[in-house]
């Protein structure tokens, strides 16, 4: 997997219906140089998350079009709610998330109060959103 040379840098979240935000977060994650992990949600902890008519897509799919994009090296996908115990266990350097989150609301935030790793926050990219996406489909 990773050498030790390289940072391990981890993002999460459900990458549902890819849209041009996920793909400057990633390529963002890329442009630090390291190792980039992407953890998806299971099907299960997006129902739970996000309601009965989500996902769009599977996780199989999801997955496969996540390791598609060149600035990912390794899709993996956690069935809790939040990323907490794949972060425990994948130890990186780096945890990105996107610009609508405080530093101190992502999950593994504790981590970074310890010395033990860097949360980066990546700018937003306004409507640019799966939730967005769908409203825009929903109201046509």
């Amino acid at each position: 997997m990773v050498g030790s040379s390289l940072n391990k840098i981890f993002t999460n979240g459900c990458f549902d219906l890819l849209h041009v935000g996920h793909i400057e977060l990633l390529k963002y994650c890329k442009s630090l140089d390291g190792y980039v992990i992407v953890a998806i949600n299971s099907d299960n902890s997006i129902k739970k998350l996000k309601g009965d008519k989500r996902p769009i897509n599977n996780q199989e799919t999801r997955k496969h079009i996540l390791q598609s994009i060149k600035y990912v090296d390794e899709v993996v996908i956690f069935e809790e709610e939040t990323p907490l115990e794949i972060i425990r266990e994948i130890q990186p350097n780096i945890i990105i998330k996107g610009g609508d989150y405080k530093k101190e609301d992502v999950v593994g935030y504790q981590f970074e109060k310890l010395g033990l790793l860097e949360v980066k926050i990546f700018d937003y990219v306004p409507d640019n959103s799966t939730t967005k996406i769908i409203e825009r489909i929903d109201n046509r």
